[in-house]
């Protein structure tokens, strides 16, 4: 079943060209572009693109995983000038579409295509992002356990899980103290992605093991985690399994709102969920109040809508090259993210400190590993 939104068509014009006859049709992976996370992203740098250049707009979103890639001929062969694959599902669709449409152009993001003539392959060292805020989580740790949630168990989330515990395990090793990083997945199938009660039932189990701070790479799944944090709130001295204690208090003097103030007494520390993709910090704000404590610790952004954004930009500039584009800390196509709900949990020190480690990596003086 195909389902179409069709955006405002605006007339103008850009270097001489006639962008509003430009195209462009983009197909989502599952959990839709209303995600919050990956989809969401590619649709931001898509509008943006539509202000900017004035195009034509469509999308196209699965009811189910079984249809991801059905948008993809549609729009080829309505003589699109661009038709995007958001997601690693899309590339079957768009590889075999681009063969047989060799005057349309195409992107898929997070796979290689092995069109490269009409094909633009958008990839990301997730790896490098994901460095940065196991880091965080290595230098904040409050328990000295840790927690990571991946979405499909599949090569590419393992570049965010082997990351993040290498980020971790450097921060620890930093700080002279032993840490544990929990890896669960939430499941093997498209559907994973979607899946935010079992991604909060795991939330649940890692807590339960002591991990304070939980990183996701697991699309719309990974709502059930911030759900599970922001209810939580808090770890207590007694709910802390054997062999795990509180090593440190590094929230002690950020303000802390008072529904956390009423369930979080006596010996406590707050508990963080790091976010994906998009940045997802002010999720975990739970008044209103970014000076208050936020549950939202940092995000790994995946700049996938500058990626969308520039690639449809060379479409309407006539400038377009098919083959790789990959994205990473040295071009800014991945980072963490630093706003006014989390700036008052993580220390300057650390903000500088992770300033060098991300000189280092571009420069390869850091290896960080992409797989297990």
């Amino acid at each position: 079943m195909k389902r179409w939104i069709v955006l405002t068509l605006a007339a103008a014009l850009f270097s001489g060209l006639a962008a509003a006859q430009v195209r462009v049709g983009i197909a989502f992976d599952a959990g839709g572009k209303n995600d919050r996370s990956f989809n969401q992203m590619a649709w931001e740098g898509a509008k943006r693109a539509k202000k900017d250049f004035g195009i034509e707009l469509f999308d196209f979103e699965p009811n189910d995983p079984s249809q991801v890639g059905q948008g993809i001929r549609a729009f080829a062969e309505e003589g699109f000038d661009l038709v995007i694959g958001v997601g690693f599902a899309n590339e079957p669709a768009i590889t075999a579409t681009a063969k047989e449409f060799k005057d349309v152009r195409f992107a898929v993001i997070d796979a290689v295509s092995p069109e490269k003539d009409n094909v633009a392959s958008l990839v990301f060292r997730e790896q490098e992002g994901s460095f940065l805020v196991g880091y965080i989580a290595g230098r904040l740790t409050q328990t000295g356990v840790v927690g990571f949630i991946g979405g499909m168990d599949i090569p590419l989330i393992h570049k965010f899980e082997a990351g993040y515990r290498a980020g971790v395990e450097y921060a620890c090793k930093e700080s002279g103290i032993q840490c544990k990083v929990l890896i669960n997945y939430v499941g093997n199938t498209p559907q994973a992605w979607n899946d935010p009660g079992k991604a909060k039932e795991i939330a649940a189990a890692q807590v339960a093991q002591g991990a304070d701070i939980i990183y996701h790479a697991s699309g719309a799944s990974g709502l059930g985690l911030i759900d599970y944090v922001k209810q939580k709130k808090c770890l207590k001295a007694s709910e802390l399994p054997a062999g795990v204690k509180f090593i440190r208090d590094p929230f002690k003097d950020v303000p802390k709102y008072p529904a956390y103030q009423q369930a979080c007494k006596g010996d406590t520390r707050p508990i963080f969920f790091i976010g994906v993709d998009a940045d997802q910090n002010y999720l975990g704000d739970t008044d209103h109040n970014p000076a208050t404590l936020n549950h939202g610790l940092t995000s790994m952004q995946k700049r996938v809508d500058v990626a969308v954004y520039d690639v449809i930009k060379s479409v309407v500039m006539n400038n377009f090259t098919g083959g790789v584009h990959e994205f990473s800390l040295k071009n800014n196509g991945v980072a963490y993210a630093l706003d006014e709900y989390n700036k008052a949990l993580i220390p300057a020190s650390v903000v500088a400190r992770l300033e060098v480690l991300k000189q280092k990596i571009v420069k390869g003086e850091i290896k960080v590993p992409a797989g297990r």
